[in-house]
């Protein structure tokens, strides 16, 4: 069998030395590739799929990664992990122990700038291009973003003062909505010469030159304006120039982005202007798979698929965590009309495609804008309306201002569907949502739940629905549920109780959330190997706590509390414990379990539980150690050296 071609690139300099029709077929082979390996493994297909020829014709002009390509998101990166060296471990992308599934500074020194968020990209390159200039150096700075990453915030305050510093560096604008169709003809194709043309630029530079040395008088100012709008004008009849080239970038495209030769003459033209410089690239998302091309918002990411028909590998078990999300919203909304969803592109994962469906005019997804979201959100609650900000735990961060100033401080009714809670799995440390106790807990007006399971997480959104009096959040995991029967009313719970589960006298364990049924199992195997009497909690609300319980353990005279939960351990619900005891002035020992301080690696969220001993057996084995009055662990300490 013949060596394949994608079988000889171990770097980019292997991309340098094929023809035009190699690296055509080059790009046909790392699709084959891509799909072979995430058909059995998952990941981000259609995006990648789309930037095939892209990442090969930026390899081949430019020399990574002494010119440096900043990749936006790490969805359209793929291809770029394939091409720098990665082809082998490719298969182990996004397992526990393999590669990630973004950019990552410390997996290869072509991973210019970490990246698992949108609309980093443009900032990131700016300080790089800043940096070189300062010290003399001399490298290309290429951005690479899609036109999703595009809607956030941070991208347009980026491109405002890139044009402003007018450093040399290139922003491509990888723009996978637009269809290639006849508007990328000969007219267009025409435009994007001239515009990269010595002539052109040359001239264009010295008219205006010309103009600008012109005395200032009305005829100079009106010449020059005419000019001016001539220019946009005829421009703007073929291609969208005008909001770029005023923000101070100099406009190319757009240009077929899976037509390799174009690609490498724009970019061959493009590297040595002078200034920030735009190149709109357009593709098309799932390029050569028709599955993904047919059905682009499954096809973003996804697990592992049958390669043929592009079907999902349907697992046994329980549904997930959103779907009841979902379900639960549209039968609360079919009774209540003021209730509304408001998300930030995430509308399948969250599960409000169920919403999306049944009540269009109540489903908001205002794209990669969390900021935007959460104030917006904050509107619909000025006007009486009942809005659901549903945002991953991970993005919702992104809007932490908004939080506090827009919503909390004015004691708005805003209700946080806080999704991916705790460990994600194979999307990793840009995504785990290990934090978002910590940084709601401290912010005043704020309620904060979380579910042991499906049917109280249904009676929490409908408590959530019903709560007038501020802000309230409710957190859940990426995974499924139990598989309990749902019940079919809705019940009120109040607000600020706990729920003892299993009576005990000598350590009372304070379960939240997911650690719930985890911290139940180990207490009865801890008293069968031990003798110990335990105590479970579920501690449903991390804020405000059941202060009437927490006095009750103390006044039983257990000696010894644990905390379990699936967040940070620093400024988590163990801390609100502890700051708690030590308020009132008690002395007993407290135990911390939750994610220590370190940011956890990607890979299967039970093994994830497991390495950090968040899983029925570790809960056990540190609980067993604690009563054996081993006190030298970390996660814990004793309240009285925190008074």
């Amino acid at each position: 069998m013949a060596e394949k071609i994608i079988e000889r690139i171990n770097g980019p300099e292997d991309v340098k030395k094929l023809s035009y029709e190699e690296l055509e077929t080059l790009a046909a082979e790392i699709r084959e590739f891509m799909l072979d390996v995430l058909s059995r493994v998952g990941g981000h297909v259609a995006p990648n799929l789309g930037s095939v020829e892209l990442t090969i014709a930026l390899h081949y002009v430019f020399n990574s990664p002494v010119d440096k390509l900043i990749w936006d998101v790490g969805h359209q990166a793929y291809p770029h992990k394939i091409l720098t060296g990665r082809r082998e471990s490719f298969h182990t992308i996004r397992q526990y122990g393999g590669i990630s599934g973004f950019l990552k500074r410390d997996e290869s020194p072509h991973d210019i700038f970490g990246a698992g968020h949108a609309s980093t990209s443009l900032s990131a390159a700016l300080g790089i291009a800043v940096a070189r200039d300062l010290k003399g150096e001399d490298f290309k700075v290429v951005a690479i973003i899609g036109d999703g990453a595009l809607t956030g915030g941070m991208a347009f305050e980026a491109l405002n003062n890139i044009g402003s510093q007018k450093r040399d560096m290139i922003v491509i604008l990888n723009d996978n909505e637009m269809s290639i169709a006849e508007n990328i003809g000969a007219l267009s194709n025409y435009l994007v010469r001239l515009k990269t043309s010595r002539i052109y630029n040359r001239m264009k530079e010295d008219v205006w030159e010309l103009l600008g040395k012109l005395p200032s008088s009305t005829l100079s100012y009106r010449t020059r304006d005419l000019i001016r709008r001539v220019k946009a004008a005829l421009e703007n009849l073929a291609v969208p120039t005008l909001m770029f080239e005023e923000l101070g970038f100099r406009y190319v495209g757009p240009i077929h982005g899976h037509n390799i030769r174009q690609l490498i003459d724009t970019f061959n033209r493009v590297k040595d202007f002078k200034g920030p410089t735009l190149v709109h690239v357009l593709t098309r998302k799932g390029k050569g798979y028709k599955p993904a091309e047919e059905r682009l918002e499954l096809f973003h990411g996804l697990g592992p698929f049958h390669r043929i028909t592009g079907e999902p590998v349907k697992k046994p078990g329980p549904t997930k965590w959103s779907k009841i999300y979902g379900k639960t919203i549209v039968e609360l909304a079919e009774k209540d009309e003021k209730i509304v969803v408001i998300t930030a592109a995430m509308t399948l994962g969250t599960g409000l495609d169920l919403m999306r469906e049944k009540f269009p005019e109540r489903h908001f997804d205002v794209g990669i804008a969390e900021q935007h979201a959460v104030t917006f959100s904050g509107g619909l609650a000025v006007e009486g309306l009942k809005p659901f900000a549903t945002i991953y735990s991970t993005f919702l961060q992104r809007a932490y201002d908004q939080i506090i100033h827009d919503i909390a401080l004015q004691s708005l009714p805003v209700k946080f569907a806080i999704d991916r809670a705790g460990l994600v799995g194979e999307d990793g440390p840009t995504h785990h949502g290990a934090f978002d106790i910590s940084y709601l807990r401290l912010i005043p007006n704020m309620v904060i739940m979380a579910p042991k399971d499906e049917n109280e997480f249904r009676d929490m959104i409908y408590t959530a629905s019903i709560y007038d009096r501020g802000p309230i959040a409710f957190r859940y995991p990426r995974d499924r549920v139990y598989g309990l029967k749902l019940k079919e009313t809705f019940d009120e719970i109040p607000i600020g109780t706990w729920e003892i589960l299993k009576p005990g006298n000598d350590v009372a364990i304070l379960a939240v959330g997911t650690m719930v049924y985890p911290a139940l199992e180990a207490a009865k195997e801890l008293e069968q190997e031990t003798g110990a009497s335990v105590q479970v909690v579920n501690a449903r609300f991390v804020k405000p706590m059941d202060t009437e319980v927490l006095y009750n353990i103390v006044e039983s005279g257990i000696k010894k509390v644990v905390t379990v939960e699936e967040n940070a351990l620093l400024g988590g619900f163990g801390d609100g414990v502890l700051e708690f005891l030590s308020e009132i002035g008690h002395h007993i020992d407290v135990m911390r379990l939750g994610i220590p301080d370190r940011f956890i690696e990607h890979g299967p969220r039970k093994i994830l539980l497991q390495t950090i001993g968040l899983d029925k057996n570790g809960i056990k084995e540190s609980v067993k150690r604690f009563l054996m009055g081993h006190t030298g662990v970390s996660e814990w300490h004793s309240a009285k050296n925190v008074r």
